[in-house]
Order: structure tokens, then sequence, then C-alpha cells
């Protein structure tokens, strides 16, 4: 008899993610299909659905040989009922039976969870967080998110919002405005959008010669990317960025992690990309903030999976909750 596998799905703003998984957690096949979220959203399962039917005639599989379908989604969720709270991304109504709805379209069991926590999963089960059930993954890209895993499995509160770490007040007083409405949020510092934002701040007020400030008189705009590529080259303006950054990122984790006392810190996501440039000054503001015991016994590393974190993740959920 074949191997039985599991679907991992990955829902974003505009790519949803699909793979099949065997149960040692190896990526058999990945494929992607648009993420069309006109219309309220209203083709996204239907979608998913079709995409699936279509890959498995290709692989020559019948449904009997799916375990089920595992699905990260973009925001909150109670994933005893199936159902997402909010998600503003996606345009599904308030209170959206995601699984319920797709189980219908599919003929699969599924279940769901939130995308960073399910990208939370799949670093503890095949990468930088593997062997640890103590551990809390970090999201770097447009926003901030965050996943905390503990006892193997994800915290996730009374209402689904539990590792919002992203939301974190980190500058009490003058902060920027962040998209859920309050100021001075990690995520308004700590985000790529953030890190800009610093950039464009000190830009002004730097009087010396600086290949970032040449690059904005020029073209009138920086990337995250480019202050931490100029930060590696030595540019001094884009490290004293990049250690506004650290200090932040440094000080809420610390804080997260006093509470919680994890083995590991994982950043992911596309700011996580500049690598040591970034982790070094986290890694020094965070032994600054942390409880000394705190400090010497969790470790901050990088991810490992990249866009696979999310399948895998969403995959490790199928597998031990269905």
């Amino acid at each position: 008899m074949a191997e039985k596998w599991i679907i991992g799905i990955d829902l974003g703003g505009t790519t949803t993610k699909l793979a099949f998984v065997n149960e040692a957690g190896d990526i058999v096949h990945r494929w992607e299909i648009p993420t069309v979220t006109a219309n309220e959203g209203k083709a996204i399962l239907p979608n998913i659905a079709k995409s699936i039917e279509d890959e498995l005639a290709r692989a020559k599989r019948e449904k009997k040989e799916i375990t089920g379908i595992g699905l990260g989604v973009p925001g909150p969720v109670d994933m005893e009922a199936g159902v997402i709270y909010e998600s503003v991304n996606i345009g599904w109504a308030q209170h959206y039976p995601v699984a319920g709805t797709l189980q219908k379209l599919a003929g699969l069991k599924v279940v769901i969870d939130n995308d960073a926590n399910v990208a939370a999963l799949g670093e503890m089960w095949k990468g930088a967080g593997k062997g640890s059930g103590e551990m809390v993954f970090v999201t770097l890209g447009t926003g901030v998110g965050g996943g905390i895993i503990t006892g193997g499995d994800i915290v996730h509160g009374v209402k689904g919002a539990a590792g919002e770490i992203g939301h974190i007040t980190v500058i009490p007083e003058g902060g920027a405005r962040c998209n859920c409405g309050k100021t001075g949020c990690l995520e308004t510092v700590a985000s790529a959008t953030g890190v800009v934002r610093t950039a464009i701040a000190k830009l002004a007020a730097f009087s010396g010669a600086s290949p970032l400030k040449d690059l904005y008189a020029r073209s009138g705009s920086v990337s995250a990317k480019d202050v931490f590529d100029f930060a590696k080259a030595g540019d001094a303006l884009s490290h004293e960025i990049v250690d506004e950054t650290a200090k932040y990122l440094g000080l809420a984790l610390a804080s997260v992690a006093n509470t919680l006392n994890p083995e590991k810190i994982v950043l992911g996501g596309g700011v996580s990309k500049a690598g040591e440039t970034l982790l070094n000054p986290v890694r020094a503001y965070f032994l600054k903030y942390a409880f000394n015991t705190v400090g010497k016994s969790t470790k901050l590393e990088l991810a490992t999976l990249g866009n696979d974190a999310g399948v895998l993740g969403a995959a490790w959920l199928a597998l031990n909750k269905i």
C-alpha cells in the first residue's frame, strides 16, 4: 500500500502555497495558486478544493490515501470550531467557518490555525526548532507575527490571539501608529515597513556621508534590504538604523522570554534574511534586557525552512490533530 500523504496549505494575501507531505515530514510535491480576495474571498476555498482535486489526479492518488488537510490562515482562529474570527487581508466575514466549508468542498477532514502558529510548528518539526518543545517563533515581514510553543504544542489563549508579539508596546509615548490602531507597537519598528520608517527619520538628521543617503537622494526611496546590505558593508547610518531596530526587538523578545523561558527563539520572515547583521545586535540587546537565567538558557536562531515552514506546519497540524 502506498504511504499516506497529508495536505499542508499556507494561505497568504496574494498567494496560497500547497504541498503533499508524507508522515515523516518530507515534501513530496509543492505548488501555488493565486489567492483571489475579490468578492469577500468567496472563491478562495473552492479554488483550493479544485486545485487539490487536479493535483491528486496528476499524482494518481485517491482521497482515501490522504490523512487530511492542515491550513494556516492569516488571523486569529477558534481551532476547535474551525472558525477564523477575522481576516482583514482575505476579505472573509467575521467568524467565517473555514474548516467546515473546505471539508465539504474537498471531501477531506480539515484543521486550521493561525499562519504564524503554523509556521512555528513547521520550524519545530523540521526546522531550526527541531527537537524543541519550548520555543517562540517570530516572523519579521511586512508585519510582525509570532507563535508560542510550549509542551510541544501551540499556545492559543482565550481568543486565539496568543503570540501577537508584533503588538507588544516598545515605544510607550510618541511611537508611530500601527495598523492595529495602537501606537508604538514592535511592528512599527521591527517590520520591513518599520525599518524603512526608522531609516527615513534618521536620514534627515544624519550629516555625514552615507551610500544609503545617496541612494535615497537619487531614487526617493529605500528598502529594509538596502539598510541591511549597507550596514553589512560598513555604512555608519545603516548601522545606526539596524541598531535601533535590534534594540526594540531585543527588548520585546526579552520580555517574552522572561515570561516563558523558552529553549529557543527562532526568527523568520523576509527581514530575518539580514542574517547575522540583524541577529548579532538583537542577541546583545536580548542579553541586556533578559533575566540572567533566561538570557543564558534561551538561544536565538534564524529560521531554516523559508517558505516551506507554513505548509510543513500545516501538515504537522493535520497529522497530529485529525
